[in-house]
């Protein structure tokens, strides 16, 4: 008796589109070097044209390419670097089919999450392939939103849908912190089924919002049961992103924000990051002096995303009107849909109250008044109830993932149908 060895159809062609994915992102990874050397070989020879130039420590810097045999060096740098690209990239182009598939690769869905979260819009832009399309996904698998594939993923498919999206940099595969994961715990105790969002946080959030909206609205038609019940959990950018995505549903006439009975934000910068506002600073004044402008351009690269949480814009119209910098927040108001409950978890560092009530620390990187939705401004202030606010000490931006008291408090929001 002989036993064949040899693998699925189903296998092979796995093998086959996550052999195409990794060599996409090599090749992907290859343009974008040769771009970034580029940028690099730009700043040192602009740096070198004002520094030999002796331009003013205050004023504009001086335009143009170097001359003599400094400006020949310079352009044969580039020359090779885009020489060098090009065989790269039709090297890997015939390699393909001998990349072998590995699996899912934690590291590598953490560097391409970075790389989205502070290049992201960029990537899109020049159409590199290490742009993260936004799928819903399951142990880090993109999901089909067609009834058949979905009744196969997931055979015992619950009426309740519970949806994780997760913040800046970050990927689905987050989640999951050691041995807890808030959706995994949910649907064990509570039953709801949980999926994974899976995007680019480097765009736009109202760019973002939109597309979310639209798959929301694809995925609960193509559920295989009836959707009785929708919550969205989520965390840092992912809550800002899930606002948008419940304007721009309502204003679609979709059918899915009336099944949103409920909507959980942990440590999600409603009224954006002081960090990004303060980045934006260093990054004005150093462009004053030509000196320090060409290393200052590293600084303006921040993504779409990124500066979008220096107020907290989910809609288009908060960035049109000021692109490319945010001057001051010219969010326009957006309320809260009716119909959803609401609950907002903030975080801070500082291990216990203070006497005076006042928050000393944030989470590290969000404050606890913009966590919770709270404004000086009554117009822009979030309503949601006391009842449904929850402050935890001695904890960060990220052990909002997995402290047990964090998921303590969760359960009991979601377990409570009153």
């Amino acid at each position: 008796m002989s036993f064949s060895h040899e693998p699925s159809p189903e296998k092979v062609s796995i093998r086959q589109e996550e052999a195409r994915a990794l060599s996409s992102h090599l090749r992907g990874g290859s343009q974008l070097a040769t771009e970034a050397v580029g940028g690099v070989v730009d700043m040192v020879e602009a740096m070198h044209r004002n520094i030999s130039g002796l331009a003013p420590i205050v004023g504009a810097s001086r335009e143009g390419p170097t001359r003599g045999i400094t400006g020949l060096v310079y352009r044969s740098v580039r020359g090779i670097t885009r020489a060098a690209g090009v065989g790269i990239d039709a090297v890997l182009a015939q390699c393909t089919p001998l990349l072998e598939y590995q699996g899912v690769s934690a590291k590598r869905e953490s560097a391409l999450a970075i790389l989205n979260g502070v290049l992201g819009d960029y990537l899109v832009a020049t159409d590199n392939p290490l742009a993260i399309p936004m799928v819903f996904r399951k142990d880090g698998h993109p999901l089909k939103l067609c009834r058949e594939s979905l009744e196969c993923v997931f055979p015992e498919a619950s009426t309740r849908l519970l949806v994780m999206a997760h913040g800046l940099c970050m990927n689905d595969l987050m989640w999951q912190r050691g041995d807890h994961n808030h959706g995994g715990e949910l649907d064990r105790s509570l039953g709801y089924t949980p999926l994974y969002l899976h995007y680019n946080s480097g765009r736009h959030i109202s760019t973002n919002g939109g597309e979310f909206a639209d798959r929301l609205e694809r995925l609960v038609r193509a559920w295989p049961v009836p959707v009785d019940e929708l919550v969205i959990l989520g965390h840092s950018m992912g809550g800002l992103l899930t606002r948008s995505a419940c304007h721009y549903g309502r204003a679609a006439g979709h059918t899915w924000p009336d099944r949103l009975s409920k909507l959980v934000f942990l440590g999600t910068p409603h009224h954006g990051s002081p960090l990004e506002r303060v980045g934006n600073r260093v990054d004005t004044l150093a462009g004053t002096s030509p000196y320090i402008a060409p290393i200052a351009r590293l600084g303006t690269i921040r993504s779409a995303g990124v500066k979008d949480l220096r107020y907290g814009n989910i809609l288009d119209e908060d960035w049109q009107a000021v692109e490319p910098e945010h001057p001051h927040d010219s969010r326009a108001t957006v309320t809260l849909p009716e119909g959803t409950e609401f609950f907002a978890i903030a975080a801070t560092t500082q291990p216990e109250p203070h006497d005076t009530g006042v928050f000393t620390r944030g989470d590290g990187l969000v404050p606890v008044m913009s966590a919770l939705g709270l404004h000086k401004d009554d117009e822009r202030a979030l309503p949601i109830p006391a009842s449904h606010q929850s402050v935890f000490y001695g904890v960060n931006h990220f052990d909002l993932l997995d402290s047990p008291k964090v998921y303590e408090r969760i359960h009991g929001w979601l377990a409570d149908h009153g």
